[in-house]
């Protein structure tokens, strides 16, 4: 990767976190006494953290507002951030290798940025990137460009100057028409897509330790 800038998503590319992700949904509508059907992470995965816990509400005829969904689903996954979500491994030597090249980086992220800092503080990571900016902030998921476009204009560079690192096709497939370096990063839970990422990305990832 030549280029001088660089956005890169945390959960599934960095952090070793999909799977507390993937269950959450699962976890949350059990504690409420529901059965959750098999391919809810399909629907759940390109949404921020606000418009799950609405549509969980919404879907399933939930008591309560969407805001204490929310609440109690960001309190089981801040406990897993805080203690146990690790980093992949070989990214903290990939990111260390970009920093001292002078790239500059970011973090775009559908997760709480409180849950970010927490998490990648604890991992030795978080004084590499100059800022974090979430799905919450811009008020659109990843399959919308506003999160890579606000991020760019942080940065200072045209979508064609900065590399958008991400395990998930959507998320790729959107920062690609926006005109973004797409660099696609292997991760278990999006496995089944990774034949379509390694034909829709400019570079791939596929294990950390051995990327240059």
């Amino acid at each position: 990767m030549d280029k001088p800038f660089a956005i890169f998503d945390m959960d599934g590319t960095l952090a070793d976190s999909m799977d507390f992700w993937t269950h959450l949904g699962e976890e949350y509508l059990r504690r409420q006494g529901i059965a959750p059907p098999p391919d809810i992470w399909d629907t759940l995965k390109a949404l921020t953290m606000p418009q799950a816990a609405q549509w969980l509400v919404r879907t399933f005829g939930l008591p309560g507002t969407a805001a204490g969904a929310e609440a109690e689903m960001s309190a089981v996954m801040a406990d897993h951030y805080r203690r146990d979500v690790p980093l992949k491994p070989g990214a903290r030597e990939y990111l260390a290798a970009l920093r001292d090249r002078g790239v500059g980086m970011c973090l775009a992220t559908n997760t709480p940025s409180p849950l970010v800092r927490a998490c990648l503080s604890r991992l030795g990571v978080l004084d590499l990137f100059r800022f974090c900016i979430s799905g919450e902030e811009v008020g659109a998921g990843k399959d919308k460009p506003d999160i890579y476009l606000a991020a760019a204009e942080r940065l200072g560079g045209a979508p064609r100057d900065v590399a958008v690192y991400e395990d998930a096709l959507f998320a790729l497939q959107t920062a690609k028409a926006a005109g973004f370096y797409t660099m696609g990063v292997f991760d278990e839970a999006c496995a089944d897509d990774w034949p379509a990422i390694c034909r829709l990305s400019d570079e791939t990832v596929r294990d950390w330790k051995t990327a240059r």
